[in-house]
């Protein structure tokens, strides 16, 4: 069992034990396995990953932030109302995974807070209208929306949560 207290969120580094990384779903094992690295070289991504702090190099979960913009199209009608006529940035949550042997203990959980409040900060320098996730399937749109994030208009798996509401 992982406790709270134990856990430690930070950015993904060459001592992670990255190749043992097992969550389920094929595509996000790959990703950190595989592509992380070279996305954070890059600068197209940060990856930050939970461990504990019994075992630190151990990945027990792990998230992705990036920026983007939202089309005003995307957006529900009563939000566009009140914003400009341009695109509005957002932070992207473009994956969020915890491996099999740590789901159903609260890390998604922790690991979601842990990238709002980063992207809380991040806001007070650079603007940041809302935070967008791209659900993988079901259950994990259904994970995001008891947080409160909703569908935009044009994606079936992407949602997002507007910073003012948090």
């Amino acid at each position: 069992m992982i406790e709270q207290q134990n856990l430690i969120i930070r950015p993904l580094d060459g001592q992670h034990k990255r190749a043992a990384f097992t969550c389920g779903t094929p595509s996000l094992d790959q990703y950190i396995q595989k592509q992380a690295g070279q996305d954070i070289k890059r600068h197209v991504s940060r990856v930050f990953i939970a461990s504990t702090q019994q075992l630190p190099n151990e990945i027990v979960g792990y998230y992705t932030l990036s920026s983007m913009s939202i089309e005003l199209s995307q957006l529900p009608p009563e939000i566009t109302k009140k914003l400009p006529r341009y695109p509005v940035p957002a932070a992207l949550i473009g994956r969020l995974a915890v491996s099999q042997n740590a789901q159903g203990q609260g890390v998604g959980k922790m690991l979601l807070v842990d990238a709002i409040k980063r992207t809380m900060a991040v806001s007070q320098d650079i603007a940041i209208y809302s935070m967008v996730v791209d659900a993988i399937d079901q259950n994990a749109q259904a994970f995001y929306e008891k947080f409160g994030f909703t569908q935009l208009n044009t994606s079936s798996n992407r949602l997002f949560l507007p910073l003012q509401t948090i």
